[in-house]
């Protein structure tokens, strides 16, 4: 049996494995892009530049603020939401984009059916960017008319 590599601990998605996001420059990154709020969490997602894209792997993270509870309740909840992920395969992760998982309490609360259903509907709220899902802010502010006083 081969041992995993750091960066496949994650569930599978689609039959690949999702990597992981480690460095805070990565999660403060994909804080800008598209999210979908929940009950009991909050999916961040942002394609990643084309540099990193050669690794044609989602890759996913998880944060769960001290406003959550101490060290027990916050792991307790970052282990229910990664074995909802395991659970809710095959996901609408895209292979270039990167996602975050912020927990909440909730979701300690929460039947994991109804948690397994919220994150498959999540994937697919910031996937395409629905009118529940925000989009990015633009790059550069409008200049002239347009623009707001």
């Amino acid at each position: 049996m081969e041992p995993k590599s750091p960066d496949q601990d994650a569930p599978a998605s689609v039959g690949q494995p999702l990597g992981r996001l480690k460095r805070r420059a990565e999660f403060q990154r994909v804080s800008r892009g598209r999210r979908r709020a929940l009950e009991a969490f909050t999916l961040q997602a942002a394609a990643r530049p084309s540099e990193d894209a050669a690794d044609a792997v989602a890759r996913v993270g998880f944060t769960v603020t001290k406003k959550v509870g101490n060290a027990v309740v916050r792991n307790r909840v970052r282990r229910r939401l990664k074995a909802a992920l395991g659970a809710a395969a095959p996901l609408e992760a895209e292979a270039d984009c990167d996602y975050v998982l912020m927990g909440r309490r909730e979701a300690l609360a929460r039947p994991f059916a109804a948690l397994v259903h919220d994150l498959r509907e999540a994937f697919r709220a910031v996937g395409r960017n629905d009118k529940h899902g925000r989009s990015p802010a633009p790059a550069n502010p409008p200049k002239g008319k347009n623009r707001r006083p």
